[in-house]
């Protein structure tokens, strides 16, 4: 699989939609509007749910 963003940018760039739409992001919604970010995502971390706790983490 060939990513285009390193996994800082996938954090960053989750962390900035979360700030955006001001609710929790679902990968559905995700997969849908943003699916560049999803293949990214899911290429560093093992699922969706695992990307949106590190962004968690780095926001803390």
């Amino acid at each position: 699989m060939e990513v285009s963003m390193s996994v800082d940018e996938v954090v960053q760039q989750i962390s900035d939609l979360a700030k955006k739409e001001g609710e929790p992001l679902r990968k559905k919604q995700v997969k849908k509007s943003n699916p560049e970010l999803m293949k990214n995502a899911l290429y560093y971390f093992p699922n969706w749910d695992a990307a949106l706790e590190q962004c968690k983490e780095n926001q803390a």
